[in-house]
């Protein structure tokens, strides 16, 4: 018998050509491109409700959206928003906690 390490694939992520915190910080002062982002990642977040049904992150408001990544994008400049994303659907979904029924 082979045991093997299980690999997980890597996330196929579809966005803009540039998803840096950098991007997203200079977005502060465009508000066209700022709403887009944040339509990204509500857009996002409803792709983590559909593939987890059970860990449902519940409505949250952009303004919510914008200061979670802001404060991501603070404490990681060289960063990128979808990692923030991803860690709001952590967050808001109960995945960093116990998952209660």
């Amino acid at each position: 018998m082979l045991l093997g390490t299980a690999v997980a694939a890597p996330v196929n992520l579809l966005g803009f050509d540039d998803m840096s915190c950098v991007a997203w910080n200079k977005a502060k002062d465009d508000p066209d491109q700022r709403t887009a982002y944040v339509v990204w990642v509500r857009g996002f977040l409803t792709g983590h409700n559909y593939a987890l049904p059970n860990q449902q992150v519940s409505s949250i408001s952009s303004g919510t959206i914008e200061v979670q990544i802001n404060r991501y994008c603070s404490r990681n400049p060289a960063g990128q928003f979808s990692e923030g994303a991803m860690r709001l659907s952590d967050e808001f979904s109960g995945r960093n906690l116990p998952v209660r029924k």
